[in-house]
């Protein structure tokens, strides 16, 4: 059942989702948790990351369960006349459409922008595309594509290895939030004026303003920037250092947490290091002084010392570790979209709430709930 009371700010609104994989989906399910009724349209044969194995539950792709909590599913073909006409019905509701087809491959369905805003003046439209709507139209739209030429993969992995992409879609993930913003200032602008809009999301753009001070090397610096492994080219020290059994990470970011690693360490007095500038240039002479004096004890150990220092240090998790970690922070990272668990929204809020998130859905499960609440208007 499809329900029209449901709570959290966006409740009322109503999402048609005709996009798939990734930066859509984690789009929609973003929408959903703050309470928006999302409508998961897909094809007779599903979004692709159902299949999307291993790892799986139940079957079902955990990269799939990762971005579709909280939404009801319809399986249309949008070239059936019947399955058209039932779409119509959804977006006649929507007050949100999301799609990431490629440009221009809704227009022969008559679920483009320009149809539909003339059909509904107050609808927020979303596209999201690899490379945009003009020069970049025909592109794939694949997060690694994006990484590869959008200079990341150059900047990642070590500095005598080849490029490497991030573990994850990040710039999917990044286009995905991105997207949300747009939506969301979409709403409060038709709320004061009644007319929707429409937003334009790439993966490229949000690439390129995801690598943030990076880009800005470029683009405002003129230096072209190159991988440096774990090391950051405007900070010392802030990269792993090996300790007695095994690596700690130490980021320090300003001069006054380097005075206090320097006093736990033992570190002899050096005006070279005393500023970020001195260190950066005396950065072989300063990491070997940290290696010979981490040495001296396990990571843990240097991790409470440093800590209690107010020093930012960090032992390396693996993605198990970092949950269990943020469960002992009481960050509550877990949370159950019906029997399934999922990473929860880190959007917290000190008065809105939101209803606990539904499973994600089975492939055309909410068929005849879809339609039911087509038919309450």
């Amino acid at each position: 059942m499809i329900e029209d009371t449901k709570s959290g700010p966006l409740a009322g609104v109503v999402v048609a989702d005709l996009s798939r994989v990734l930066a859509g989906p984690y789009c929609t399910m973003m929408l959903a948790d703050l309470g928006a009724t999302v409508i998961k349209v897909e094809s007779r044969q599903g979004d692709e990351t159902r299949t999307w194995v291993p790892p799986e539950r139940d079957g079902e792709g955990t990269y799939y369960l990762a971005v579709n909590r909280g939404k009801h599913s319809i399986a249309l073909d949008f070239a059936d006349p019947d399955d058209r006409a039932l779409l119509g019905r959804i977006v006649e509701r929507a007050d949100v459409v999301v799609e990431n087809f490629k440009p221009g491959g809704l227009a022969r369905f008559g679920l483009d922008y320009e149809t539909l805003s003339a059909q509904n003046p107050a609808l927020v439209y979303a596209s999201i595309t690899g490379f945009g709507s003009r020069g970049g139209a025909d592109l794939p739209g694949y997060d690694l594509l994006a990484q590869a030429v959008s200079g990341m993969m150059t900047i990642t992995g070590s500095a005598d290895g080849g490029p490497t992409k991030v573990g994850v879609a990040i710039f999917d993930v990044i286009a995905g939030l991105h997207a949300v913003t747009g939506i969301l200032a979409a709403l409060r602008t038709r709320d004061a004026t009644g007319r929707g809009d429409r937003i334009e999301v790439n993966l490229l753009s949000s690439a390129l303003s995801g690598l943030v001070n990076q880009a800005s090397a470029y683009v405002a610096g003129g230096v072209e920037p190159q991988r440096m492994g774990n090391a950051h080219p405007s900070l010392y020290p802030y990269e792993p250092f090996p300790a007695r059994d095994r690596d700690i990470v130490i980021a320090v970011g300003n001069d006054a947490q380097f005075a206090r690693l320097a006093a736990v360490v033992g570190l002899p007095a050096d005006e070279r290091f005393a500023t970020m500038r001195g260190r950066n240039l005396a950065r072989g002479d300063l990491r070997a002084a940290l290696i010979e004096r981490l040495a001296a004890r396990d990571a843990d150990e240097w991790f409470a010392l440093l800590r209690d220092a107010g020093v930012p240090a960090a032992p390396i998790l693996g993605v198990g570790g970092g949950v269990e970690l943020a469960a002992e922070l009481g960050l509550e990272p877990v949370v159950l979209a019906g029997d399934v668990p999922t990473i929860r929204n880190p959007i917290g809020f000190a008065h809105a709430r939101a209803d606990a998130p539904s499973a994600p859905p089975a492939l055309d499960g909410d068929r005849d709930a879809v339609r039911e609440w087509l038919d309450r208007g």
